[in-house]
């Protein structure tokens, strides 16, 4: 018998039903109008929280896969709900969205455990973790058909997080794989204050710095709740040359409830790999 992980936010932070759910995705792509220069895309960063708050912002980033293929994409998302020190890779056989199952990709998984011996296949932080499930209807609805590698990270170390940046870079060398970041950005700060803490965090992206945002953070002058997966999938692109980022949408809650008072702030971006042909 398969071991599924079932929806656990369907109903909360996006639509249960399958219909609504791919109108409101396909909806949020079709109204993004940013283009990107030539290129592959090879990382994403995308906010995680209910749609009507940041999902035309994830969509920024997710509209640009379209017309593209992807045999894997591997998601790295914080814990909300469970501490454990370390990285966890799901160890069942697939995860499940209303859109469909999709399948987790053991041959990568028995790859990354071998290149990380310290990895825990495990449901630790896989349970009822919002911050990796929303992002995959965004990605069946661009993508179509892939394998998933779902990772969650608990403590975020700057040990652990560039091991697993250096780690991914091993594993995806050569193949089409994309790779995601989930976080979102400051929390019940004021809108003032959130755009100062933010404007870090899009810097240091912005920077291709992941040295320098892993500092930002421990030093308390920027919020991400998923910084580390941020870090993690900037130091894996640097690895596999893909080092051009776009910020390619920020907003806030309080755009979308009126309330400035106390917002959680979002970002999504793109990391490419271009070619440079040289210039004569």
């Amino acid at each position: 018998m398969k071991r599924v992980r079932k929806p656990a936010v369907a109903g909360m932070f996006y639509p249960s039903n399958a219909d609504e759910l791919e109108r409101t995705v396909r909806g949020l792509l079709d109204g993004v109008k940013t283009a990107l220069r030539p290129g592959t895309v090879v990382g994403l960063v995308a906010p995680h929280a209910g749609y009507v708050y940041s999902g035309g912002t994830a969509a920024a980033a997710y509209a640009q896969l379209r017309g593209t293929d992807r045999s894997v994409v591997v998601v790295v998302s914080p814990s909300h709900r469970e501490f454990f020190d370390g990285i966890s890779v799901y160890p069942g056989d697939a995860y499940e969205t209303p859109l469909g199952t999709l399948p987790v990709a053991g041959e990568m998984r028995s790859r990354l455990t071998a290149l990380m011996p310290g990895l825990l296949v495990s449901t630790k932080g896989h349970g009822t973790e919002h911050a990796l499930e929303v992002q995959l209807p965004f990605l069946q609805c661009a993508l179509g058909d892939f394998a998933l590698l779902p990772l969650v990270i608990g403590h975020q170390s700057r040990e652990h997080c560039f091991a697993l940046g250096a780690a991914l870079a091993a594993l995806c060398r050569g193949t089409d794989a994309l790779l995601v970041a989930s976080t979102d950005l400051s929390h019940f700060s004021s809108a003032e204050v959130a755009q100062h803490l933010d404007d870090v965090v899009a810097a240091d992206i912005e920077a291709f710095d992941p040295e320098r945002l892993m500092q930002d953070l421990e030093a308390g002058t920027a919020e991400a709740c998923g910084g580390g997966p941020v870090a993690a999938v900037m130091r894996a692109c640097d690895l596999l040359g893909a080092r051009v980022p776009t910020v390619v949408a920020r907003t806030h809650s309080g755009m979308i409830t009126g309330d400035h008072r106390s917002v959680v702030g979002y970002l999504s971006a793109v990391i490419q790999h271009i070619e440079d042909h040289g210039k004569n």
